[in-house]
C-alpha cells in the first residue's frame, strides 16, 4: 500500500472533516460505532471505511491485512490531529485554505446531486444515435500533414522562401534554419486537423494545395513559419460503438447542465461585474465572501461540464503538435 497515497487522502478527507463539529469526517446522523476518538471526537467506522475505499480503488477494510488497516488508521488520526490544530489555529477560516475548502465543498455537493440527478434519468438509445449524428456533423472532414521553418523574424523567413525558389530542399533548411524541435523531423508536423492548430497557422495550411508552400510568411505567437502542405487525408469517423460511452458522458453532461439552468432561473442571482477586477476591499459592497463561487461555474473537476465535442475525443486532453498549438 503507498503510504504517501494514504496521508494524502488522509490530510484532505481530515481538513474537510475539521468543519464538522461533531464526529469527525462524517455527517451528524452517522451514529456507526468509533474506530478511534481524537480529543474526544470519534472518528466512526462508516468514515474509515469510506476513507479505505478511496485509497485502494474500492476495497473494504477486511480486503486488507491487520497491519495494513492499523496503518491507514494510524494516518487518519493524524490528519485529523493536523486538522484540529489547523481549526484552533483559525486557518481553515482565513486565506486561501478557505478557498479551497469551500470549492472542494461546491464540488462534492455538485457532484453528487448529479449523480442523484443522473440516476433516472439515463440516455436511451436514441438519444444517444442523435448524440453521435451532431458529433460527426460538427468532426473535421479533413486531415493535413504539413511540415514548416519556424524563425524569429519575418525578413529570415522572406529569405527561407527565396532559397525555396531556387530549389533548395526544404527538409535541409528546417534542419539547419528552423528553431522548432520538429526541425529533427525536416520540419515534419505529422497529421493534424485545423482546430489543433491556431487560426493563423490553420488557416495557411488549408489555403494550400499538396507540395505547395507559403510564399509569405505566416506570423503566429510563436514567430514567423513557412509552411508547406505534403497531403491530405479525410477523416474517417469512429464507429458508434467504439465511442459509445464517451457519448453516455456527454449526453449525461448536456442533462445535468439543463438541470443547472433551472435551478439558476429560480435563483436569486446578482452580479457585480464593475467588481471583477482590481482589488476589493474585504467586506465592501460587491466583494466577493469567502469561499464563494461564481453560480454555474464549478471548481477545477468541472462535473457539469460538457466533452469535448468530437466522439473521437478521448476524455483525457491530447496534446497538441508542436509548434503551434492553440491556447486553451
Amino acid at each position: 500500500m503507498n503510504h504517501s497515497r494514504i496521508a494524502l487522502l488522509a490530510l484532505t478527507l481530515a481538513a474537510l472533516a475539521a468543519c464538522q463539529p461533531k464526529t469527525a469526517g462524517t455527517a451528524v446522523n452517522d451514529n456507526s460505532p468509533a474506530v478511534a476518538t481524537v480529543n474526544g471526537v470519534p472518528i466512526t467506522r462508516n468514515f474509515y471505511d469510506f476513507y479505505i475505499k478511496g485509497i485502494t480503488g474500492g476495497k473494504s477494510p477486511a480486503d486488507l491485512t491487520a497491519e495494513q488497516r492499523g496503518i491507514a488508521l494510524d494516518n487518519l488520526i493524524r490528519a485529523q490531529v493536523v486538522a484540529d490544530q489547523a481549526a484552533k489555529d483559525g486557518i481553515d477560516k482565513s486565506g486561501d485554505t478557505a478557498y479551497m475548502l469551500e470549492l472542494a465543498r461546491l464540488n462534492v455537493l455538485q457532484q453528487a446531486v448529479q449523480e442523484r440527478y443522473l440516476k433516472d434519468r439515463q440516455p436511451s438509445e436514441q438519444e444517444l444515435r442523435a448524440e453521435y449524428e451532431t458529433q460527426l456533423a460538427a468532426m473535421p472532414k479533413t486531415e493535413y500533414h504539413a511540415r514548416h521553418i519556424l524563425v524569429a523574424t519575418e525578413p529570415f523567413a522572406q529569405k527561407i522562401i527565396e532559397r525555396l525558389d531556387k530549389g533548395e530542399k526544404f527538409d535541409a533548411l528546417a534542419k539547419s534554419e528552423s528553431m522548432d524541435s520538429s526541425k529533427n523531423n525536416g520540419g515534419d508536423l505529422g497529421w493534424f486537423t485545423p482546430g489543433r492548430m491556431v487560426p493563423e497557422f490553420a488557416g495557411a495550411v488549408m489555403a494550400l494545395k499538396p507540395g505547395e508552400y507559403t510564399h509569405k510568411p505566416v506570423q503566429t505567437q510563436y514567430g514567423w513559419h513557412v509552411i508547406q502542405l505534403l497531403e491530405t487525408r479525410e477523416v474517417t469517423p469512429p464507429p458508434f460503438d467504439q465511442v459509445r460511452q464517451r457519448l453516455v458522458q456527454v449526453v449525461e453532461a448536456k442533462k445535468f447542465r439543463l438541470y443547472q439552468d433551472e435551478l439558476l432561473r429560480n435563483a436569486k442571482v446578482e452580479k457585480f461585474p464593475d467588481k471583477l477586477a482590481g482589488n476589493v476591499t474585504p467586506g465592501a459592497p460587491g466583494a466577493a465572501a469567502p469561499g464563494a463561487a461564481a453560480p454555474g461555474a464549478p471548481p477545477a473537476a468541472a462535473p457539469g461540464a460538457a466533452p469535448a465535442p468530437t466522439p473521437a475525443a478521448p476524455p483525457a486532453q491530447a496534446p497538441a503538435p508542436a509548434p503551434a498549438p492553440k491556447k486553451n
